[in-house]
This record gives structure tokens, C-alpha cells and sequence, in this order.
């Protein structure tokens, strides 16, 4: 059996690695995507919400706004330090890289990626006010601690131990996200942001991935996945959908 076998029986039995030397080819490879998604996502979302701050209603929640951006290019910093570590070019993130890029507000793409970056589809979607994007935030940043959440078990240990770090802090970006979000309906009632809610839902859903995927029995081998997209979409409906009832406000049909 070669070393690259054993290193994978390893893996489907629970083990974890430590070491970029010491990981096969394939598991490299989709460890490395799984990384750049992360990263390309936290950065294109805080430049998104950069362009948002100075529409805050008041100098409490702009404040919360920018540190939101801080906090979200701190976590994909934390994250661009281990894709370093596997040789990954780093220095692309030095330089300019068109993060604010968005597509027309009307544009369909699913779950497909542009070819910019790695992010995620839903951040190739625009931006359009201060009630959009906390909307967006509530509805993404439950979805995100739902993917963390899966992620921070990865057989990478030092990669499993930054999404542990970095899951309480987004998982408080959707907090702020409730908070201001109950202050809009306050002032203009839920009815007013259903059109958001309408418009965001199945934009988050799809950055779940395919129900049906392929690749899960592959990656949950490596012990880079643990619950199918099915399983965690089905979550997140539950979970986002009960925290938009507080609100007055619906799931999209």
C-alpha cells in the first residue's frame, strides 16, 4: 500500500493532518478550493458592504457596519496564512482585484462562479441600500455559520481551528444583521422589505451547492464534509425562515 493509500484509509477513519507536506494530491487540491472560496467570499462581501456604511441610519449602526468589513477581511486574512503555507499565490491578494465587481441586479446565475474569483454567487449580486444589505447579512450570515459550523470539523487541524475562530464573529454579523433589521420594520414595516426578502432567499440558497452532489462521499472520505447540502440547506430554511417570522416577514415561496 503507498504511503498516499494509507494517508486516505487515515482519513476515512477520522484522522486529522497538520502539515502541508504530508497530504495527497487530490485532498491538497480540494482543500485549496475549498480555502479560496472562503477567502474570495469574506473579501468580495466586505467590499460590498464597504460601499454601504455611510447609508447606516446613524453613527451606531455605520460603526457596526465597518466593523463588519474589518472583521470579515481579518477572518479571510486568517485563512490566506494557511493557503501560504500550501504555496498557494498570495500575493494576487496584495494587489488590486475587483472585489466590488457585481453583476446587474437582475442577473440569474445559480450557483455558477464568475470568472474573477472564487466567491460565492450570491456576492456577485449588488448591493442596493442600507435595508438590502441587512437583509442580505441576515439572511447569508445564518448561512454562513451553518457552513462554518460543518467546515470547522475539517480533517486540516490548523484550517478546522481558524473556522472555529471565526465562526463566533460572523455568527454575530447575522446578530447586528436581526438587530437592524427589526429596527427597519419598525420604521417601515415588514410588508416595505418582503421584495428584499423575496429577492435574497433563493440568491443564499444556491451558495448551498448542489443537493445531489457528487463530490460529498469523495470529500466526506477525505474528512473534509460531514452533512450533505441537502441536510444543511434544509437547516438554514428552518433556522433563517423562523428568524425572519420575528420580523413579520416571509421565506420566499
Amino acid at each position: 500500500m503507498t504511503d498516499e493509500m494509507s494517508i486516505e484509509s487515515y482519513l476515512a477513519q477520522g484522522g486529522v493532518l497538520s502539515n502541508p507536506s504530508n497530504v495527497p494530491p487530490r485532498y491538497r487540491a480540494e482543500l485549496l478550493k475549498m480555502m479560496a472560496t472562503f477567502v474570495d467570499s469574506e473579501l468580495a462581501g466586505a467590499a460590498g458592504f464597504a460601499d454601504i456604511i455611510n447609508e447606516g441610519p446613524g453613527i451606531k449602526a455605520r460603526i457596526a457596519a465597518a466593523k463588519i468589513v474589518l472583521e470579515k477581511s481579518d477572518s479571510a486574512e486568517k485563512v490566506l496564512r494557511i493557503m501560504g503555507e500550501f504555496g498557494a499565490d498570495t500575493e494576487r491578494y496584495a494587489d488590486h482585484h475587483p472585489w466590488t465587481a457585481r453583476l446587474e441586479r437582475d442577473a440569474d446565475i445559480g450557483q455558477s462562479r464568475t470568472k474573477h474569483d472564487m466567491r460565492l454567487a450570491v456576492f456577485n449580486y449588488p448591493l442596493e441600500g442600507w435595508a438590502d444589505a441587512v437583509v442580505m447579512n441576515l439572511l447569508m450570515g445564518r448561512a454562513v455559520a451553518l457552513q462554518l459550523e460543518e467546515l470547522s470539523h475539517v480533517s486540516y487541524q490548523p484550517l478546522a481551528e481558524a473556522f472555529r475562530a471565526i465562526l463566533p464573529v460572523e455568527a454575530h454579523h447575522a446578530d447586528l444583521a436581526e438587530e437592524g433589521l427589526m429596527q427597519l420594520v419598525e420604521a417601515k414595516g415588514a410588508p416595505a422589505l418582503q421584495e428584499l426578502a423575496d429577492y435574497w432567499w433563493p440568491r443564499v440558497a444556491a451558495s448551498f451547492g448542489q443537493e445531489g452532489s457528487e463530490k460529498f462521499e469523495g470529500l466526506k472520505a477525505m474528512g473534509l464534509r460531514r452533512t450533505p447540502n441537502a441536510e444543511l440547506k434544509a437547516r438554514w430554511q428552518q433556522d433563517a425562515g423562523a428568524t425572519l417570522g420575528k420580523t413579520g416577514l416571509k421565506p420566499a415561496a
